[in-house]
């Protein structure tokens, strides 16, 4: 079967991680949620174009890499809110004042964007009494309510989506295991600026954090969870 890192492990690589023990699937609940994480035009850009022409827009979109995932993020949604389970929005905020911290010399993009750059891209917009939740890190656990809502909401279990894969994808998989939830990633439905990360950042999560599967078999496998 072919997965996004098929080619740049090597046999003796993928062995050690077999003889660990890596990479078992643990399945989703009874309750999961989808998260949808900074789908917006800063890091997508306003058309599907090569990543570098989308960055002439914005410097942080990933251009086509984010519009061959964005069909993906919006099946899940369709199929989450047909069974009635969470869509929740954590999403970049504007980053002023205090809330840019060390970023600006890390990031500078990041405070290069417009008004428009901070929405969410049509395709994959909520309706409404969906859950935004505005985030100022990568992980949407960090200095937001979302552990909160989770419990509230009943959630047992979470499908992460979005971008980046390497970035604010990976340090949510990677809160949200620590918190004793089973995470699911689409590796379709998740993009990121260069592929090589994207490949090794879902391998990564594989083997640790995630279950990392394609959409079509996510979503055949939430009837389970119905």
């Amino acid at each position: 079967m072919s997965r996004p890192w098929s080619g740049l492990l090597s046999e003796a690589d993928l062995e050690i991680y077999e003889a660990a023990g890596f990479g078992r699937t643990t399945g989703l609940g009874k309750r999961p949620a989808l998260l949808v994480i900074d789908v917006q035009y800063r890091t997508s850009g306003s058309a599907d174009v090569p990543i570098l022409e989308a960055m002439k827009e914005y410097r942080t979109a990933c251009g086509t890499h984010a519009w061959a995932a964005i069909p993906h993020i919006a099946e899940l949604v369709r199929a989450f809110r047909a069974r009635s389970f969470p869509v929740i929005y954590p999403h970049v905020a504007r980053k002023t004042g205090h809330d840019v911290g060390g970023l600006a010399s890390k990031m500078p993009a990041l405070l290069e964007v417009d008004a428009r750059g901070y929405e969410i891209v049509q395709e994959v917009a909520p309706e409404p009494g969906e859950l935004l939740l505005s985030k100022v890190h990568a992980s949407a656990f960090a200095g937001t309510p979302l552990a909160g809502y989770l419990v509230h909401l009943g959630v047992d279990s979470l499908v992460v989506t979005g971008c980046s894969t390497s970035g604010c994808v990976r340090a949510t998989v990677v809160d949200a295991s620590f918190l004793n939830y089973r995470v699911a990633v689409p590796h379709d439905a998740v993009f990121d600026r260069i592929q090589v990360s994207h490949a090794m950042n879902l391998f990564d999560m594989a083997s640790k954090y995630a279950d990392v599967l394609a959409t079509r078999d996510l979503i055949a496998g939430l009837d389970a969870a119905d």
